[in-house]
């Protein structure tokens, strides 16, 4: 009996870990998908061409805090910070908000510069998009040409 549950307990731990991974390869999927799209969407939506683009970038602070974002796109006049979800709440809405400070702290070179917040996903519901671009924020999600803007035409993202 005791083998047993030992067993038991070993294929449990190695499914929890199988799950994680999972999990993290799609949050992965989802950014791949995103950050060949940013360029062409930056430039439709903002007229703007990015100068230098980042996936995952992540960056230490001396007082030892780390934090990642899924990307920054930095263009003459503004910042681009990017939060991929393989599926997005509005809990995540309002952590991004609370984000963009933390964004500035993390990367003090474009304290200076707006930044326009981009949520992207696989699917979006409409009252979280509708949530979503009410505080501000850029909305992509897979359309006809991979990842699509999902904000109305002239929707105009917030600078924060």
């Amino acid at each position: 009996m005791r083998d047993y549950k030992e067993e038991n307990r070993q294929q449990i731990c190695a499914m929890n870990r199988q799950w994680g991974d999972l999990a993290n390869k799609l949050g992965s999927v989802v950014e791949d998908l995103v950050y060949p799209t940013l360029p062409r969407i930056l430039r439709d939506m903002l007229g703007r061409d990015i100068m230098d683009l980042g996936i995952r970038r992540k960056r230490r602070l001396a007082d030892g805090r780390v934090k990642e974002f899924d990307a920054v796109a930095v263009m003459t006049d503004l910042a681009g910070l990017n939060s991929t979800k393989a599926t997005l709440t509005s809990a995540d809405v309002d952590r991004f908000v609370d984000d963009i400070p933390v964004f500035r702290e993390f990367f003090p070179e474009y304290r200076e510069l707006p930044v326009v917040g981009i949520l992207a996903m696989l699917a979006v519901e409409d009252s979280v998009l509708n949530y979503a671009m009410k505080s501000g924020f850029l909305v992509l999600a897979v359309g006809d040409e991979l990842m699509e803007v999902k904000n109305p035409p002239g929707f105009q993202p917030k600078r924060w």
